[in-house]
């Protein structure tokens, strides 16, 4: 079954506008009125003009300003991603996990380069939400733990929560990880550094897991 990802941007914030909650992605990223002010660029970006840029709110209390998203058309299924850094220019990277919606979007200077349905935590080993500096980088690592392997591993936590590449499926959870499809994670490893930031947003209560 197609995941369909969504998004939700603040609204009120300065200089901003006001986006509010953003139908399937596999359709648009913004409502028709952001969108018609923005320079959409079909299967590439959608380009917001300075002055009228939406901000994203995060967890830890801050915000992110959006340059650029992806123009993702079409529904995103279990293992899919997109990646796209074409004529995006060098700039601070950073990653916002949406647990309700299985998604993760990389962002670089402000710009959407990647986006991908994920993995999460099982109810009794849950994802935590919050602000996570990455704290170690490994291409090649084994969970000693688990005695799992964890491919291009970005690490969160002290007690081993981290992004890795997975199988990502249907049906599938994890033990408090962030799993990625294999290409994803690749990309996604070379990308990040040490201490840039993951804001993992949790999924409100009684949101059931897509499967």
């Amino acid at each position: 079954m197609a995941v369909l990802a969504k998004w939700i941007f603040a609204a009120g914030i300065a200089g901003a506008g006001a986006l509010a909650v953003i139908g399937a992605r596999s359709a648009v990223h913004a409502p028709a009125t952001a969108v018609a002010e923005a320079k959409s660029v079909p299967s590439a970006r959608i380009i917001y003009p300075a002055g009228r840029r939406p901000s994203l709110t995060l967890p830890g209390g801050g915000t992110r300003a959006i340059v650029s998203l992806l123009n993702i058309t079409r529904p995103m299924e279990f293992g899919d991603h997109v990646w796209n850094d074409r004529d995006v220019p060098s700039g601070p990277v950073w990653m916002r996990v949406d647990l309700s919606r299985q998604l993760i979007s990389v962002f670089r200077g402000g710009h959407e380069i990647g986006s991908a349905i994920i993995l999460y935590g099982a109810d009794d080993k849950p994802t935590p939400a919050g602000l996570y500096p990455v704290l170690e980088r490994a291409r090649t690592h084994r969970s000693s733990i688990y005695d799992a392997d964890m491919p291009f591993m970005l690490r969160l936590t002290g007690d081993g929560v981290a992004i890795h590449a997975s199988d990502v499926r249907a049906y599938a959870a994890t033990h408090g990880c962030v799993g990625v499809p294999v290409a994803f994670a690749a990309r996604l490893f070379d990308q990040v550094k040490r201490g840039d930031p993951v804001y993992i947003v949790a999924a409100p209560p009684g949101v059931a897991r897509k499967t």
